[in-house]
Parts: C-alpha cells; structure tokens; sequence
C-alpha cells in the first residue's frame, strides 16, 4: 500500500530480503522507500511487512530538530484510514508507537525482512455429488 499523495506516481511492491532507503519523492513533498537502482519508483507495502533499520530510526517531527527512537525493527501499518487526504503509513514499534512514514528522515536504509501473510480464497471443497460416479448408459 501507498499513500494517497503517491498514486499518481510509479510503484511496486516490497520484496523480501530487499534494501530500500527513505526518500522525498521528486515534485512531491512525501516521502517513503524506493530502491537505491529506482529511486523514482515508490515501494509500496502491505501492513504488516516487517522491517529492519541499519541504525536507531530519525524521524522528522516538523519541529526544528531531528528525533531518534531507540528501535531499529518495526512493522509497516496505516494509522487513521478513515481520515481522507491525510498520510496514513505509519511504522509502528515495539512500544506501540508510531511513525508516519513521511516523516522518515531522507537516507535511512531498511530491509524488508518479512510480508504479510496473504491467505488466499479456499477453492470450494468438492462435495458428494460433484463426485459421485455416474452410471454409463447402455447402448444394447
């Protein structure tokens, strides 16, 4: 998933095992993750999708300075959908917290460690009478 602020841009989903760094996104004021060999393409990630930071994540507060949370592993996740035309990815930590994703300060890299797991829709079971024998007619 993507925020709203970048579907009008190129995107493709997160892999597992992938290294992907926190960018501003050109003639947009967002930002998220992007391959260092793409960096025009947003990556976009499903909640859940675990990931893991090089170094203590910084965030952007829209204060003056720069502030650190002492976790380097979160969880992708959307926080508010139900408000309209605001950001709504987020990570979320081990203490709860959260960070919206265009808050990330430029330049951090993290690797996508693992993705959701997406169940797929169950085939309908086979019952008695799909499967039950019918009888050849006779020809004599």
């Amino acid at each position: 998933m993507c925020d709203y602020s970048l579907h009008a841009m190129a995107t493709r989903p997160a892999e597992v095992g992938e290294t992907l760094i926190s960018t501003t996104f050109r003639g947009t004021s967002t930002r998220g993750f992007a391959s260092e060999r793409d960096p025009a393409v947003a990556v976009c990630m499903l909640p859940g999708t675990e990931l893991a930071f090089a170094q203590d994540v910084k965030y952007d507060n829209r204060w003056i300075w720069t502030r650190t949370i002492g976790f380097r592993v979160g969880k992708f996740n959307t926080i508010d959908p139900h408000i309209r035309e605001r950001h709504h990815d987020a990570i979320e930590f081990p203490d709860g917290s959260h960070v919206l994703v265009t808050q990330l300060c430029e330049g951090q890299r993290v690797t996508v460690l693992q993705l959701p797991v997406v169940h797929p829709i169950p085939e309908r079971a086979a019952t008695k009478a799909d499967t039950a024998t019918t009888t050849p007619l006779s020809t004599g």
